[in-house]
């Protein structure tokens, strides 16, 4: 399946894997380690940032180097980060210092292989730790069939497609004229624009998880958790302990702690926690957009951190300036300035480059209606407006744009009742579900897949 994007990238994929599994065989000391690691991010640091630095390069040395013809490999950022995983788990487990749970004992090649291109979870995460796959794979348990599994399975998978599909590409049109034309934006129209890639970004990445993990349950292999629901967070912090959970824990297990965490005092910590949030953004793209939001959500955790807001049930026992925080506030209070500052953060992770990204904060904070959402609401030219597009036309052309608007707009409530309702991992474990809600399920399935001849690529391959 992974060679039907470039033979090319199996060939990568293939002698990065066996290079990696040679080198965490020779893994007992640090330097080797340290070499391993280097290695790892050279490999993916060729693919992705090399353009990346020569641009900058040319912009401060006034220099024009040119720029390499490099086609990023599939899921090169995720096995990259699962091989180093392996490596530094390796290490600690022949210097006993890996928890016992996590060992594996001698593992096989055709086990790290397996480990690493496992299919569901290849191009785009979730990045599962070692222990928590390979030991699946050991149990042979997990191999006899089980109806259970696949009824989750096939529900996950369902609910993962349909908000992929019926929701984060629909969204996609409007979400790519918008910024796309952001200089000619006016400020309500940049509201709902941005509003409309705070939910794409969440049904795209996560539907593709639900479908991922959908998949791996009917193999009987249970897939680590990446989203809980991170939209209902009362805290930035509480936000990155729902969001990308998998890649959250990676940097805060091989990044944060080994950095010292919280144990060598207040600037510290504050500082490693800086770091992990800049290398993530870095990790996400090859611009200073994706830095700035890296930073810009590293600064609120460490607001966070600092105790001098706190909300309700999410008070912590110590804060880096105090034992207590200063001022207390309501959950919902907490929910809604989160979900704010991470829609607006969101400019910086969505924008062409930092003009645009300025020139959206501008059209957001100063005031100004030329009436482009007329124009940026016709981008939703979907199937299922045909019918009312059609007679709106021929029977009342001049309500057309208002037919657009209206229809935005009633897809940016039903996304917002998604998401304020419970997600699918909690839906799927519920139990056996009732006749309507199992029509319902094969309505969204066979509604989703007449609509895949629209679907657009994930937005996460990029990355």
């Amino acid at each position: 399946m992974y060679g039907f994007f470039s033979v090319n990238f199996v060939i990568i994929l293939l002698a990065s894997s066996l290079v990696n599994y040679l080198l965490s065989k020779k893994i007992e000391n640090k330097p080797v380690l340290i070499s391993s690691i280097c290695l790892n991010l050279l490999l993916l640091g060729y693919f992705k940032y090399s353009n990346f630095f020569i641009s900058n390069i040319n912009s401060v040395l006034n220099k024009d180097f040119s720029e390499l013809n490099i086609i990023l490999p599939v899921g090169i950022s995720f096995y990259t980060f699962s091989q180093i995983a392996f490596l530094i788990d390796q290490y600690r487990e022949k210097n006993n210092t890996l928890k016992v749970e996590e060992r594996l004992g001698n593992v096989s090649f055709s086990e790290y292989l397996l480990y690493i291109t496992y299919f569901p979870k290849i191009v785009q995460g979730p990045i599962a730790l070692p222990y928590e796959i390979i030991s699946q794979f050991r149990d042979r348990t997990r191999r006899i069939a089980n109806p259970a599994n696949f009824r989750i399975g096939v529900e996950l998978f369902i609910i993962g497609l349909s908000k992929k599909v019926l929701l984060g590409d629909n969204l996609s049109k409007i979400v790519d004229y918008g910024f796309k034309y952001t200089y000619y934006m006016d400020t309500i129209t940049g509201l709902l624009v941005l509003l409309s890639y705070t939910f794409q970004l969440y049904f795209d990445f996560s539907g593709y998880c639900d479908m991922a993990e959908g998949v791996s349950i009917m193999l009987g292999i249970e897939l680590p958790q990446n989203f809980d629901s991170p939209y209902k967070a009362i805290s930035v912090r509480n936000l990155w302990q729902r969001w990308h959970m998998t890649l959250t824990r990676f940097f805060v297990r091989y990044v944060y702690i080994p950095l010292g965490g919280s144990r060598k005092g207040n600037l510290r910590t504050a500082l490693n926690v800086l770091i992990i949030f800049i290398l993530s953004g870095f990790w996400h793209g090859a611009g200073w957009t994706y830095i700035c939001w890296g930073l810009l959500m590293g600064l609120m955790v460490v607001w966070d951190d600092l105790g001098i807001i706190a909300v309700t049930g999410d008070i912590k026992k110590h804060y880096l300036l105090r034992n207590k925080p200063l001022f207390v506030i309501p959950k919902w209070l907490g929910n809604i300035f989160t979900f704010i500052v991470f829609q607006i953060s969101l400019v910086f992770f969505r924008s062409q480059d930092l003009k645009y990204a300025i020139q959206f904060f501008k059209q957001l904070f100063i005031f100004i209606w030329p009436g482009f959402m007329y124009k940026t609401s016709e981008m939703l030219d979907i199937s299922e407006n045909y019918l009312i597009i059609t007679a709106t036309n021929l029977f009342a052309k001049q309500y057309t744009s208002i037919i657009y608007v209206i229809s935005w707009l009633i897809l940016l409530v039903i996304s917002a009742i998604v998401i304020l309702n419970k997600n699918a991992r909690k839906i799927a474990y519920k139990g056996i579900p009732s006749k309507k809600y199992t029509a319902f399920l094969i309505i969204l399935f066979v509604w989703s897949f007449i609509s895949l001849s629209q679907v657009s690529t994930f937005i996460y391959f990029q990355f």
